[in-house]
C-alpha cells in the first residue's frame, strides 16, 4: 500500500513541475523562503491559507488545500500563550504631564467610549514617553498583557511597517504558530481579531504615520485597549479619543534639563537653565540632547550652553548627540509632504513675526486664501505649525530654525524675494486701510501695493485697531525683513503707516526702532521726499521719549531736505516740530514764536486738524510763560475743532491742557472739574496714557490743597494705568515730583 502524500512534499512537486523557483513562490503567496522551505521539507506542517494561496498560483484545483491542515487541526495544535507584558522600560527622567497621565487612567480603566486613544503632537514632544509612562501606570487592569508595536512612521528611511507585517508580529506575540499565519492582510487582520476575542489587551502602536497603517490592527474586543502615537492627527481614525501634547511648560522643562543633565546641571544657575530651556523651546527630545551634550562635555559650563543655543545658526547642530537629533525629528515630519507644502513650509520661515493670518500665507505663497488654508491645516495636521485660533498660526522656534535651514535653501532666492515682496504690499495694503479709519483726517502717502480684486475691508474702527493690536510686532519685523531684501520704498512705508498706532498708544521703542531702519532705508533708495518724512517721524518719536536733543537733528536734517525740495508742507511740519522741542527744552518764548508761524500756515492752507494741535501747542506754551487765560482759550478753541472732526483723542489731550492751565493758575477746583473729565473720556475712548496724565493732575490738585491721603490714592491710580509717566514730556508728572516727597513724608 502507498504512503500517503503530504502536502510538503506535493507542493514541491508541483512547484518543480511548474519551473517555479522557491523564491518566486515564497514572492506569490506572501511567504518566507525559508518558511517554505521547511514546508516542503517536512519541517513545517503549512496551513489551509498558504495550501490554498499556493492552489491558486499553481492551477491545482483545491488538491493542495485537501492536505493541509484543517482550521480545527490549527486551533488544536496551537499553543496557549502565556500573558505578555512587551512594553520597553519608562524613561528615569519623566517630568510632569500629571493631565495627560490622568487621561490615559481614564481612558484605560473608566472609558466606555471608545477602546482607541490617539496621543498626537509635533516631533519630539514626547509622545512615547508619555503612552509608556501611562500604560506601566495600568498594567494592572490588563491580566492578559500589554504589547508594544513601533509601526516605524519616525524612520528618517520611511521604512515604516506595513499592516501586513504588523499583524503577522503581533499573531506570533499572541501564540499563533508562524504556519498559521496567513499571507493576505485581510485574512491575518480576521485571524487576530479573533485571537483577542474575550482578552483584557493594552496595546501600544507608536509612531504611526497613517490610519491606514494602523486601522487593520484595531481590536473589535471593546475589552482591548489601543493606545496610538502619532505626529499626525490622523482625521480618519473616526471614533477614537483624542490627546494633543504640548511642549513642557518652563518649570517643567527646567526639572527635566536638572535630571537629565547630572550633577553639574542640578547645581546650575537658575537663570541660565531657563534661558537653555527657553531655546530649546520647551521641547522634551531638545531638551534631554542639550542636557546629554553638557552631562558629556565637561569642558561645557551652563554658560557655554546657553551661548550655543542661542546662535540660531548653530542651534540645530548643537541639538544633535549622535543617536539623536531634533532635525532629523522634523526631517521625517517633513518628509510626507508633498511638493507645494513642502514650499509653503519653507516660505513661512520668512515671516518675521511670532504668529502670522491666513492672509499673510497666502501672500507668502502666492496663492488664494482657500488654498493657503488647505495647505496650513495639511502642516497643522503634521505639526509642523500650530492654529493659535481659527485663522492665525504660529512655528515652534526649533521648526522655524529647521524650516530657515534645512528647507527654505531649496527654494530659490527670486522666489524668496517675490514672497517677501508679496507679504509686505499685504501688509501696507491692510495697515493703510486700518490707519483710513484710526485716524482719517491725518495725511497718509500712497503705496505701492496692489489692492487684489478680492479684497476684504475692515468693519470698523474697532475691527481696524483689534488687526494692528495683533499685527504689529510682526509688522515691526516686517520693516527690517524689506531692508535685509533691499526693498526700501516698502521699509520706510510701512514704518510711515505703523505710527499711528504706536502713537495711539504710546508706543515708542517700536516707533523708534522701525524709523531708524526706515531713515537707513530711505538713504539708501536715495528717495529725499522718503528720508525726510521718515527723519520727522523719527524725531517725534524721539520726542515723546524724553531724547530731545536726537531729535532737534533729525528735524533740522528734514526741514534742510524739505528745503531742498521746495516741500511747503514738510518745511511747515518741521518748522512746528522744533517749536514744539523748544517747549520741552524750556524754552517758551522760541516756542511760542514757532507754534505761531505754523498755525497761520495750517489755516491757509485749510489743515484744520493741525493747526488745532498747533493751537494745543500754544496752550501748553501760554501755561510756561503764566498766560492761562490765553490758554485756555486756546486750548478750548482747539477741543472744538477736535469736537467737530470727531478725534476723541485730541478732544481728551485737550481737555487735560485745560485743566493744566486752570491748575497753574491756581484754580484747583476748574483743574479738578476738567481732570475729572478727562479721565471718564480717556477711559472710555481707551487712551491710558491721557488717563494717567488726568489721574496724576487730580492727585496733584488734592496735593495743593493739603489732602494727601487722597493725592498719594490718586497717584496710585495713575500709577496702575501706566506707570512713570515723563516729567520731562508732562507736566503733571513733573508738578507730582515736586509734592510727592511732602505726602510720602
Amino acid at each position: 500500500m502507498d504512503d500517503p502524500i503530504d502536502f510538503g512534499s506535493e507542493l514541491r512537486r508541483r512547484r518543480k513541475e511548474a519551473q517555479m523557483s522557491i523564491s518566486e513562490m515564497a514572492q506569490r503567496v506572501h511567504y518566507s523562503k525559508g518558511y517554505l522551505s521547511k514546508v516542503e521539507t517536512g519541517k513545517a506542517t503549512g496551513s489551509l491559507d498558504l495550501a490554498q494561496a499556493c492552489d491558486r498560483e499553481l492551477g491545482a484545483a483545491g488538491e493542495l488545500a485537501e492536505l493541509a491542515p484543517s482550521k480545527r487541526d490549527e486551533v488544536s495544535t496551537s499553543p496557549t500563550p502565556l500573558a505578555l507584558n512587551g512594553l520597553p522600560p519608562v524613561t528615569g527622567h519623566f517630568i510632569g504631564r500629571s493631565n495627560e497621565l490622568n487621561d490615559i487612567a481614564a481612558f484605560a480603566n473608566e472609558y466606555t467610549g471608545t477602546n482607541v486613544c490617539l496621543i498626537s503632537g509635533m516631533a519630539g514632544v514626547g509622545k512615547t514617553a508619555l503612552a509608556l509612562r501611562g500604560i506601566w501606570n495600568a498594567v494592572d487592569s490588563f491580566p492578559d498583557g500589554c504589547l508594544f508595536l513601533n509601526l516605524g512612521g519616525d524612520t528618517t528611511g520611511g521604512r515604516e511597517i506595513t499592516p501586513h507585517a504588523a499583524l503577522d508580529a503581533l499573531l506570533r506575540l499572541l501564540g499563533v504558530a508562524g504556519e498559521r499565519i496567513p499571507s493576505s492582510v485581510e485574512a491575518r487582520a480576521n485571524l487576530y481579531r479573533s485571537a483577542v476575542q474575550g482578552k483584557h489587551l493594552l496595546l501600544l502602536f507608536d509612531n504611526v504615520r497613517s490610519a491606514a497603517q494602523v486601522i487593520p490592527l484595531l481590536p473589535a474586543e471593546q475589552k482591548c485597549r489601543v493606545i496610538v502615537t502619532s505626529r499626525n492627527r490622523l482625521y480618519a481614525l473616526d471614533d477614537v479619543m483624542y490627546l494633543s501634547m504640548d511642549v513642557l511648560a518652563e518649570e517643567e522643562g527646567i526639572a527635566l534639563f536638572r535630571s537629565a543633565g547630572g550633577h553639574r546641571a542640578d547645581h546650575a544657575d537658575h537663570d541660565t537653565v531657563t534661558r537653555i530651556v527657553a531655546h530649546c523651546g520647551g521641547l522634551p527630545l531638545a531638551i534631554r540632547i542639550a542636557a546629554a551634550r553638557f552631562r558629556g562635555s565637561s569642558a561645557w559650563t551652563p554658560r557655554d550652553l546657553e551661548n550655543l543655543l542661542a546662535d540660531e545658526k548653530s542651534r540645530l547642530s548643537v541639538l544633535d548627540d549622535g543617536e539623536r537629533s531634533v532635525a532629523a525629528a522634523l526631517t521625517v515630519s517633513c518628509r510626507a509632504l508633498t511638493g507645494e507644502q513642502r514650499r509653503l513650509f519653507a516660505l513661512l520661515a520668512l515671516h518675521p513675526g511670532s504668529e502670522m493670518s491666513v492672509g499673510s500665507v497666502a501672500a507668502l505663497a502666492g496663492v488664494d486664501p482657500l488654498l493657503a488654508r488647505s495647505l496650513m491645516d495639511r502642516l497643522g495636521d503634521a505639526h509642523l505649525v500650530t492654529y493659535v485660533s481659527a485663522d492665525r498660526i504660529t512655528l515652534h522656534d526649533l521648526v522655524r530654525d529647521f524650516a530657515r535651514s534645512r528647507v527654505l535653501p531649496g527654494v530659490s532666492q527670486r522666489a524668496q524675494d517675490a514672497s517677501v515682496q508679496r507679504l509686505l504690499d499685504h501688509a501696507l495694503l491692510w495697515i493703510g486701510e486700518s490707519n483710513a479709519l484710526i485716524t482719517p483726517h491725518r495725511y497718509r502717502m500712497p503705496n505701492s501695493a496692489a489692492k487684489p480684486s478680492d479684497h476684504q475691508k475692515f468693519v470698523g474702527r474697532h475691527s481696524a485697531l483689534d488687526w494692528v493690536a495683533v499685527e504689529w510686532v510682526g509688522l515691526v519685523g516686517m520693516c527690517n525683513l524689506a531692508a535685509v531684501h533691499g526693498l526700501h520704498s516698502r521699509c520706510w512705508q510701512l514704518a510711515f503707516a505703523l505710527r499711528e498706532y504706536f502713537f495711539l498708544n504710546k508706543l515708542w521703542d517700536p516707533w523708534i526702532e522701525t524709523h531708524l531702519v526706515a531713515v537707513d532705508a530711505a538713504r539708501m533708495s536715495t528717495h529725499r521726499q522718503g528720508l525726510a518724512i521718515s527723519l520727522n517721524n523719527l524725531g517725534i518719536g524721539y520726542v515723546d521719549r524724553g531724547d530731545l536733543n536726537a531729535a532737534v537733528e533729525r528735524y533740522q536734517e528734514a526741514l534742510e531736505i524739505f528745503r531742498e525740495l521746495n516741500d511747503e508742507h514738510g518745511i511747515v511740519d518741521s518748522l512746528c516740530n522744533l517749536a514744539w522741542a523748544d517747549l520741552y527744552l524750556g524754552k517758551p518764548e522760541n516756542a511760542l514764536r514757532g507754534l505761531r508761524v505754523a498755525l497761520s500756515h495750517y489755516r491757509r492752507m485749510g489743515n484744520d486738524r493741525k493747526a488745532a494741535i498747533t493751537l494745543r501747542g500754544i496752550a501748553l506754551t501760554e501755561s510756561e510763560l503764566d498766560l492761562y487765560a490765553d490758554a485756555i482759550h486756546h486750548a478750548k478753541q482747539a477741543r472744538e475743532v477736535f469736537r467737530t472732526l470727531d478725534l476723541w483723542l485730541d478732544m481728551v489731550m485737550s481737555t487735560n491742557c485745560i485743566a493744566w492751565a486752570h491748575f497753574r493758575a491756581g484754580n484747583r477746583e476748574a483743574a479738578a472739574f476738567h481732570y475729572d473729565l478727562a479721565a471718564v473720556q480717556a477711559e472710555q475712548f481707551g487712551s491710558c496714557y491721557e488717563r494717567a496724565r488726568a489721574l496724576a493732575g487730580l492727585g496733584n490738585v488734592h496735593a495743593a490743597s493739603g489732602q494727601h491721603a487722597e493725592a498719594a490714592e490718586q497717584w496710585a491710580r495713575a500709577d496702575e494705568v501706566l506707570f512713570a509717566l515723563s516729567p520731562v514730556m508732562v507736566g503733571e508728572a513733573r508738578v507730582r515730583m515736586t509734592w510727592s516727597e511732602d505726602v510720602s513724608a
